[in-house]
């Protein structure tokens, strides 16, 4: 059978080619009746719009580029919660009708690519995950004029983001350590270059000034291996410290691994506290206590946000708050 076109629609329902043109198009100016004639024919004869054409009279693709821009060594893409970010980006992509595309942007080769691609007119938005403080893209990406977000803050003031309230997520994990009686509490900071890190560092340190106490901070780039590690320096250079808060669960974990090598009692001897509260948050021995971050919440926001802008609308970032999940590390 031959594919239903517009005009045997318009036949059908008794009305003209530009109103069924306006229904399928999802245009909002169209009389109740005639919508729900409309539709009665397009079910009665099964017909299928043509993407390609209505794509070039509402210069919509109705696609998203979700882009990842990540360190070769893949630290962002391999925490657990980027399954969850994406996944959740995805869904609310699809329930909106748009197709997300996901594109890496791992070098100055990748990023290149992906400024192509979105100039090309493939995408009606972009949406940014994992951006570092240096990262050049963002303010390459505003350049096109795309409607443009990020998850999390850029260096780029014109494209908005969805975020966390990073520094009282930290300052909340270190006022609950100074609650339970801890004196001298350290902090693993993630990656400097990345204003989430930045943030918590900025935190933890106001906590602590409140009261008169000094900072302990090692460096660490959001891994296990590198909370393992700064766990092992705390330790070395301030061998009486009786907390510490780590600026994200996989350190936190990695430092619970240091801690019970070096014969160290959680909590009795040293508290830890992370921040995100992963899944395995809650199956760690002890369990972690964590500042929760509602990333599959912010997601959504980000592409609302984004999907927002598509339509004209404001530009004003979102900030999300975070609450504290006492468990037994604590």
């Amino acid at each position: 059978m031959k594919r239903p076109t517009l005009e045997v629609v318009a036949a059908r329902a008794g009305v003209s080619k530009s109103s069924v043109s306006r229904v399928v198009n999802g245009e909002s100016t169209v009389a109740p009746e005639i919508r729900d004639v409309v539709m009665r024919a397009v079910r009665e004869l099964g017909y299928v719009p043509n993407a390609a054409a209505r794509n070039l009279v509402t210069r919509r693709t109705e696609a998203v580029a979700v882009v990842v821009s990540d360190p070769p060594q893949g630290v962002v893409s391999d925490d657990p919660l980027f399954a969850t970010v994406v996944r959740a980006v995805s869904r609310e992509l699809e329930a909106a009708g748009k197709q997300a595309v996901l594109m890496l942007a791992e070098s100055d080769r990748s990023r290149a690519r992906v400024e192509q691609y979105v100039a090309g007119g493939h995408v009606d938005g972009v949406m940014l995950i994992a951006l570092h403080g240096t990262d050049p893209l963002p303010a390459a990406l505003a350049r096109t004029g795309l409607p443009t977000v990020s998850f999390n803050r850029t260096n780029a003031p014109e494209v908005p983001y969805v975020g966390l309230d990073n520094a009282s997520g930290a300052a909340l994990a270190v006022r609950h350590l100074l609650e339970r009686g801890r004196r001298r509490i350290a902090v693993i900071t993630g990656p400097l270059e990345l204003y989430e890190s930045r943030e918590r560092l900025d935190g933890y340190r106001a906590a602590l000034r409140d009261t008169g106490r000094r900072s302990i901070v090692a460096l660490g780039d959001f891994t296990r291996v590198s909370g393992a590690e700064a766990m092992r320096q705390l330790l070395d250079d301030d061998p009486a410290l009786d907390a510490v808060f780590a600026s994200n669960d996989l350190m936190a974990i990695g430092a619970l691994r240091t801690l019970r090598e070096a014969g160290r009692r959680v909590p009795e001897d040293v508290a830890v506290v992370g921040f995100d509260d992963i899944e395995a948050a809650a199956y760690t021995t002890p369990a972690l206590t964590s500042v929760r971050s509602p990333m599959a919440d912010q997601a959504r926001a980000t592409v609302r946000l984004l999907l927002g802008l598509i339509e004209g609308g404001p530009k004003e970032p979102v900030i999300m708050p975070n609450e504290l999940v006492v468990r037994e590390s604590t």
